[in-house]
């Protein structure tokens, strides 16, 4: 059985681990690997090796670390199927969509190549009698980033590309469901230039992430992940002087007005719900129905579900792969269970799907309740998997209301072609990224991705911008150049 290790310092390590955990082939149900479960001394050496590296990787020219980037960038590009075969053998999803992950997370790297524009300081000349005053960003010291298996290879590009062109060194916590596309990321990294012991990666479970979020030679701790273990992490690694960005979890809404074009607007519903078998934090799960689009929309959404095409991730027909795990299966079944008997409509009941070939697989197919109210656990709870619930709403103002009332804000969207509505929605709604006829609005690399209310913990989006002023601080420099005898009072008095 193939053992997926760690890697430190360049190389390919066991370090202390003596416990393993297993990783699945999705769509056969079957194991496929062991990956190594860190120990607190694994972590250790990461950050030892980081903290060793971060003397002269701090200190190199922006135009090395470009350089890096650059070439880091073409081998993404040249090293794409590999990447995404890789993905999509442990993850499941259909190759086409990891591609897309690959891509969105490669669009960060590209910004990372412009790092000496995003770090270009400020200047004022003669603020008092010969004396100038200047800033700059200097990076933090050893960062890690604990990220989450449904987007294996793009949520952690959001994170270290940043981190490492700003001049910090990364230790990075994949998820141990898919690990293993995380330490090809490393020897691609190792290809492009980059020193030894600037970007490791440890695998693991909750040993190796509290011993990150304890370990005192760690500066900054980047996450994405469920809110309940976002608060956790933001409070003990702040508890020990750390920034951090703990990003957390969505339910997304997406509201379909009488004016909007309702095939149009049930392709990009169908697509945002069920994409990924709705394994992501941006995954439209709940559809909000106003006035008389309500029937329609639902006529509309049924047979649109009806034509996904439901298979194994490798296969090009397939249009949604299964879920990551058996566990996650059993989740999404019983959610679906639990809405039937809660009062909700099954208009599509994906449970119960067997693929041919893949009997073993962990596969559910698209799932729509109708008729969702906001006491029911379909709608508070955050179900990770392809169920689309319909909430019916009698106008946009009651819709926004619903949204605003919910204690989730990471993305939202409307459907219409009322320019007004659009404006009005776009003002009014408690969310951080908002799509106006665009059902997963998640920005580009120069801006910053982040939610708001409990999807996002503390106030620190991820790339972009943000991610420049996350991975740096400022030192202001007041100088002055005497050509006379010093004066006993405060420059900015003369």
């Amino acid at each position: 059985m193939r053992t997926i290790e760690h890697w430190i310092d360049g190389t390919t390590t066991r370090g202390g681990s003596t416990r393993t955990g297993e990783v699945y082939d999705p769509a056969t149900g079957r194991r496929q690997a062991d990956v190594l479960l860190a120990e607190p001394s694994d972590v250790d050496t990461a950050v030892a090796a980081a903290a060793k590296a971060f003397a002269l990787w701090s200190d190199s020219s922006l135009t090395r670390r470009a350089r890096v980037m650059f070439a880091f960038r073409e081998l993404l590009v040249r090293h794409e199927d590999e990447l995404a075969r890789i993905i999509s053998s442990e993850h499941g999803k259909v190759i086409d969509d990891a591609r897309g992950e690959i891509v969105r997370g490669r669009e960060v790297v590209e910004y990372a190549c412009g790092i000496a524009e995003a770090l270009k300081g400020s200047f004022s000349d003669q603020v008092s009698s010969d004396v100038d005053v200047y800033g700059f960003r200097q990076p933090l010291g050893v960062c890690a980033g604990i990220t989450p298996f449904n987007f294996p290879i793009m949520v952690p590009l959001w994170m270290h590309p940043m981190a490492i062109a700003t001049g910090n060194t990364f230790v990075l916590k994949p998820s141990e469901r898919d690990p293993s596309v995380s330490r090809m990321v490393a020897e691609l990294y190792a290809e492009a230039g980059l020193p030894d012991g600037v970007f490791n990666v440890v695998q693991g479970d909750k040993v190796a992430v509290d011993a990150i979020l304890d370990h005192p030679g760690i500066a900054a701790v980047s996450f994405v992940g469920s809110t309940p273990v976002a608060k956790y992490v933001h409070e003990r690694a702040s508890a020990t002087g750390k920034r951090v960005q703990a990003l957390g979890g969505a339910k997304n809404h997406a509201v379909v007005l009488p004016d909007a074009d309702l095939e149009f607007a049930a392709d990009q519903l169908t697509a945002a719900a069920f994409g990924s078998a709705g394994q992501r934090c941006m995954a439209v799960s709940v559809g909000v129905a106003v006035g008389d689009a309500a029937d329609a929309l639902v006529k509309v959404l049924e047979r649109k579900a009806g034509e996904v095409k439901v298979g194994p991730g490798s296969e090009p027909s397939s249009d949604m792969g299964p879920l990551v795990t058996r566990a996650a299966k059993e989740r999404v079944v019983n959610a679906v269970a639990t809405g039937a008997e809660q009062g909700a409509t099954v208009v599509v009941d994906g449970r119960g799907l067997s693929v041919d070939g893949h009997e073993d697989g962990f596969f559910v197919g698209p799932s729509i309740l109708d008729h969702v109210t906001t006491d029911m656990d379909a709608y508070r709870e955050e179900i990770f998997g392809p169920v689309l619930s319909v909430v019916r709403c009698d106008t946009v103002d009651e819709a926004i209301a619903l949204i605003n009332a919910n204690p989730y804000g990471n993305g939202t969207a409307i459907f219409t072609s009322s320019g007004d509505a659009a404006r009005r929605f776009q003002r009014a709604v408690k969310v951080g990224m908002v799509g106006v006829n665009v059902p997963i609005p998640v920005p580009m690399s120069y801006y910053s991705f982040g939610g708001w209310k409990d999807s996002l913990i503390g106030d620190s989006p991820i790339h972009g911008p943000e991610g420049v002023r996350f991975y740096t601080r400022a030192k202001v420099v007041t100088s002055r150049w005497p050509h006379a005898r010093a004066r006993f009072s405060f420059p900015a008095s003369e």
